[in-house]
């Protein structure tokens, strides 16, 4: 964690100029966050980087030329640890964003939101790795700290894993030889257990709670 008095510094990488642009108006007014630079794919990231130019936390989008999000994502995750990484996404493309998490990222961000979110994504995730929006949201930061936590059946475990794979419900539930109505049944049960509210939620308290590698 930083300290209170010094600016988080964010790096913008998205292939959008216009975005960025828009994106470094919107943080100029907060002044709790400064932009250290703006790159439009991963490789100009890198080189950024290479020049001692270092963010706390990097806004990535996801589907940009040369170098995506996902493969900067996991060349930070690498080489620079230390750096948190926000995914940028402009829909609910829940896939897409279990993806980055996969790659490195500890969260998501609509491209859509305010401020007051954008600040306070930049902040938690700065402080706790791990950013779930409302949409997500529960109780997974309790849970993730907690010695001991919900106690989960070897099948909802099994699904959990799965669930941070590529799979649809569908493949899960012939991998898992079980019916279509056994896998809603696990998903919502988790759901109660996590007060969790999506398929990536889930994915993040996997990663977080080490039932899942990446």
């Amino acid at each position: 964690m930083i300290d209170n008095i010094e600016k988080l510094r964010v790096a913008i990488v998205d292939d959008h100029a216009l975005f960025r642009k828009g994106l470094v108006f919107l943080i100029q007014e907060l002044k709790q966050i400064e932009v250290i630079f703006e790159a439009e794919n991963g490789e100009v990231m890198k080189a950024m980087i290479a020049k001692g130019l270092m963010p706390h936390v990097v806004l990535m989008d996801i589907k940009m030329p040369v170098l995506d999000g996902y493969g900067a994502s996991k060349w930070l995750k690498e080489n620079h640890p230390e750096i948190k990484i926000l995914a940028l996404s402009m829909y609910e493309d829940e896939r897409a964003v279990i993806g980055m998490i996969r790659s490195g990222a500890g969260g998501y961000l609509l491209k859509s939101s305010g401020p007051r979110e954008l600040l306070s994504a930049v902040r938690i995730i700065n402080e706790k790795g791990v950013f779930i929006n409302e949409k997500m949201s529960g109780k997974l930061y309790r849970h993730a700290t907690l010695e001991k936590g919900p106690v989960l059946s070897k099948n909802e475990l099994a699904f959990l894993k799965l669930c941070c794979s590529e799979m649809t419900y569908k493949e899960i539930a012939e991998q898992l030889c079980v019916s279509p109505r056994t896998i809603d049944n696990y998903r919502d049960s988790l759901f109660e257990k996590l007060e969790l509210r999506s398929r990536t939620g889930l994915v993040l308290y996997a990663i977080k709670n080490e039932i899942f590698q990446i």
